[in-house]
């Protein structure tokens, strides 16, 4: 048996996605910008995905931008919002946000006041701290909705009245990037100006991304060339990408509810039946609420890296935290949320996807409690 626990990273792509992406490489291979019927048949291709994703966050069609994923989608946002303003401004996010946010305002703190939000320990940000630090210079916000390693959800309601209610022309980015999908947007609900997911975590394609933009909001592009995607993302669309990316969101959009309340269901089963199995463990995630698809759990004198690979020997696939900072051996998340080294260095990360079931669930924890015993056995004794 081969259980794939990852999805957070990435997720296998769904069969009815794979079907269409061959449909087009096969009968709709012209270059979308071309004149003729090839370029045109592809262009209404990629219109009716552009359709599809819109409608997961009930936004209008020409409000969505594709990308080439999640990370650029956040760089177009946060460097698109900035660009001409000056030191006089300021900056704010969290200190628990992704590498695709948290790294390029490292890389602004040489021109911006660069503020870093904090959380308590579940991972929520201070509010008390953002309105503190919203003011007449503050120029953009970004904000995670749903964190990838804890799984925790953002209050984007009220982070939303905070910021606008300090300052209505500060601009606010949310990185959706774990969320599209997995939890109701509706971004006519919320004053967000821009907003990032990604295909291959819904289990489409990866290489593909999009980027809400409202209506009316005027963002510099990072690249300049033919105009593609009304100039906001210039070169040769992936068109293959993006019909994929389209089916994935139909395929969510026709069963949203029923396949959210069956990845609640199995995350609670996962985290019920660790809690009755192994001891000396702290489960990280909400265990009401929170994201659907993420169970963040440590274990004491256990080194995470080698359950990852003990696991991986039985065919199970887990991650150690963020696929995109797997290298470092310093987790900033965890670090922010203030859990004790005795257990940060035992963290491993469940994440699940369309294709896990409930039969998969015995067969993980007692590979997890045997291994967890025979690690603790070797790391006890020395």
């Amino acid at each position: 048996m081969i259980v794939y626990l990852d999805n957070s990273a990435t997720t296998k792509v769904r069969d009815e996605v794979l079907k269409d992406i061959i449909d087009i490489n096969e009968n709709y291979y012209g270059n979308p910008s071309s004149l003729h019927r090839m370029g045109l048949m592809a262009e209404k291709k990629i219109d009716e995905a552009r359709k599809s994703a819109a409608k997961l966050i009930n936004a209008k069609a020409q409000e969505i931008y594709f990308t080439g994923g999640g990370t650029e989608s956040n760089n177009i946002a946060i460097f698109g919002h900035i660009t001409n303003s000056d030191k006089h401004n300021n900056i704010i996010t969290t200190k628990i946000e992704h590498p695709s946010v948290y790294n390029v305002f490292k890389q602004l703190e040489d021109k911006f006041s660069v503020r870093y939000l904090d959380t308590d320990e579940s991972g929520k940000i201070n509010t008390s701290m953002l309105n503190d630090m919203v003011d007449e210079n503050t120029l953009l916000v970004s904000i995670m909705h749903v964190n990838n390693e804890i799984g925790i959800v953002q209050d984007l309601n009220e982070i939303k009245d905070i910021i606008k209610g300090k300052n209505k022309n500060t601009k606010l980015h949310i990185d959706a990037i774990q969320s599209y999908g997995k939890i109701k947007i509706d971004v006519n609900k919320l004053s967000i100006d821009t907003l990032s997911f990604s295909s291959h975590k819904i289990h489409g394609p990866k290489g593909i991304g999009g980027l809400f933009i409202r209506s009316g909001l005027r963002i510099n592009p990072l690249t300049y060339g033919g105009g593609q995607e009304r100039g906001m993302r210039s070169g040769t669309e992936n068109t293959p990408g993006i019909i994929g990316f389209g089916k994935a969101c139909e395929l969510i959009y026709d069963n949203f509810e029923e396949e959210t309340e069956r990845l609640y269901s199995l995350k609670n089963q996962y985290i019920k039946r660790l809690t009755e199995e192994i001891e000396d463990i702290k489960i990280n995630c909400p265990i009401d609420g929170g994201a659907p698809h993420i169970i963040n759990v440590s274990f004491k004198d256990v080194p995470g890296e080698v359950l990852l690979h003990s696991l991986e020997g039985k065919d199970i696939y887990v991650s150690t935290g963020s696929a995109c900072s797997s290298k470092s051996r310093d987790n900033r998340v965890l670090n922010a949320v203030k859990l004790s080294r005795e257990y940060q260095t035992g963290t491993i990360r469940i994440s699940l996807g369309h294709f896990n079931n409930f039969e998969e669930v015995e067969y993980v924890i007692e590979n997890i409690k045997h291994s967890v015993k025979d690690i603790r056995s070797i790391t006890k004794r020395g």
